[in-house]
């Protein structure tokens, strides 16, 4: 993040957003509002069909998603939850190891048709990976956010793929923060 002062940080943030890329596999080029709009109808047809959303993340991407969690059971009434309950996750990963505690999870509880929202600042975490996988073989949809690289791989492997072009951790934090506030935001005020 630009530390020199505050206008410079925010002005820098705003580019990132402004660059933000929305990558939907099943059309070849999308403009950003088209892409998140593609995210907020998964999101819509969940809620219609009672679906259950699940979050993952790591670190601060974990208390991310978490709150994105309350915005979505508590605003837009979905069906929501997050797979970092703590003795649950630590269970997982001393049985299996913590590149495979999501996916496991994710093995055990998505059907069909739900969806999996997964965030990783680098898009490069094995664990977060792995869940993606697990969610797409089980025929869920899957909304990816991530940053740094272009070519990380989590920015292709979902149904729509958020990627921020920072490689700060805070930028592309408070970038994936501000997505997903809006797509909450979205899904609640289309009721």
């Amino acid at each position: 993040m630009n530390t020199e002062n505050f206008l410079s940080a925010l002005n820098q943030f705003q580019r990132v957003l402004k660059e933000t890329q929305v990558m939907v596999p099943a059309q070849p080029s999308v403009s950003l509002e088209e892409g998140l709009r593609c995210a907020l109808s998964i999101l819509q047809r969940a809620q219609r069909e009672s679906s259950d959303v699940y979050l993952i993340g790591n670190g601060g991407s974990a208390a991310l998603v978490a709150h994105v969690h309350n915005d979505l059971v508590n605003k837009a009434r979905v069906r929501a939850h997050v797979l970092h309950e703590p003795s649950l996750l630590t269970c997982m990963s001393n049985d299996y190891g913590y590149e495979n505690a999501y996916a496991l999870l994710a093995e055990r509880y998505l059907k069909p048709r739900d969806v999996l929202i997964a965030v990783s600042s680098s898009g490069a975490s094995k664990n977060i990976l792995a869940a993606v996988d697990v969610a797409m073989s089980r025929e869920a949809d899957v909304i990816t956010l991530s940053g740094f690289s272009p070519d990380n791989p989590l920015q292709s492997k979902g149904t729509v793929n958020v990627w921020l072009p920072s490689a700060d951790y805070g930028e592309v934090e408070v970038g994936h923060q501000f997505v997903l506030h809006y797509l909450s935001d979205a899904l609640a005020d289309a009721k």
